[in-house]
């Protein structure tokens, strides 16, 4: 059977806007919810019959100008719009990026280490965990193994903790997912990551079928650690040029806030139990 992912991502996105939503008058009975195939085959500016041929994936070769017309009608965001044009295989992006290297160099090493007092980490664009500073490991350390994100959110019993708004970390979780999804959809290891969080969680089913689409640039985080009690983070993250598909994530607490001085705490313990095991070859029970 052939995929049919660009028709998917346009029905999940239909059925998520409705009538009023696009200042278009509601007529008869909706068996289904969201707008009709034809309502945004008006919107759009293109023959129903066409929009129907590329929902059902039996027209795959659209137009930019078309996906271009779909994307307003359905109001999508910058980023979304861009998913559906690689999802349609017409953006100039390509889809290399999601084949990133995996090894992460020494120099970018270097430069998370010389990051003393914020956690620093290297991660791929389906969120496995390349590399992470001594304070991003003591951040991470409630999760067994903290190796990617997404499995850590929703399989991980310490994600429901440790995320304090976590419907809120689900959600963009699944969105940077999505947005991996349009780089390159076959990709085994996004295959089996989506695969196995599917098998075992509900909630990545529902959300992962609404086809939200976010990349991972700029937001805050209130996270509840074991050791240090309530953190409340910032972060940014950056595209790393010389390893495409990689992006460096740092996180930051205000400074002289309560959480900056929970980082320092946890930097604390951390380096003294990374001592411990130095001196004795094994952790404090």
């Amino acid at each position: 059977m052939v995929d049919n992912h660009l028709g998917e991502f346009l029905r999940a996105r239909r059925a998520g806007l409705r009538p009023q939503d696009v200042n278009m008058a509601s007529h008869g009975l909706r068996r289904v919810p969201g707008l009709r195939r034809e309502e945004v085959a008006v919107l759009a500016g293109v023959n129903a019959d066409y929009y129907t041929r590329l929902e059902q994936g039996r027209e795959r070769h659209p137009s930019p100008q078309v996906l271009d017309a779909l994307g307003r009608a359905l109001h999508l965001d910058p980023e979304a719009r861009a998913h559906m044009h690689r999802l349609a295989g017409v953006s100039p992006a390509g889809r290399d990026s999601l084949h990133a290297t995996e090894r992460v160099g020494p120099a970018l090493r270097q430069l998370m280490d010389g990051y003393a007092h914020t956690p620093a980490f290297v991660m791929s664009r389906t969120l496995d965990v390349l590399a992470a500073n001594a304070l991003a490991d003591a951040l991470y350390a409630p999760f067994t193994p903290a190796d990617n994100l997404a499995r850590m959110t929703f399989l991980d019993p310490a994600g429901r903790e440790f995320y304090q708004d976590w419907d809120r970390a689900a959600q963009a979780v699944v969105a940077n997912l999505r947005q991996a999804h349009g780089f390159d959809p076959e990709h085994p290891r996004l295959r089996s990551l989506v695969d196995t969080l599917a098998e075992h969680s509900a909630v990545f089913r529902r959300l992962w079928a609404e086809h939200s689409v976010r990349g991972k640039t700029q937001d805050a985080k209130r996270l509840l650690h074991p050791d240090v009690g309530a953190l409340s983070l910032t972060y940014q993250s950056f595209d790393v040029r010389a390893a495409p598909g990689q992006q460096l994530v740092i996180y930051h607490a205000d400074p002289g806030s309560p959480s900056a001085h929970a980082l320092g705490l946890l930097g604390s313990l951390h380096a003294g139990e990374r001592r411990h095991v130095g001196m004795h070859g094994e952790r404090n029970p």
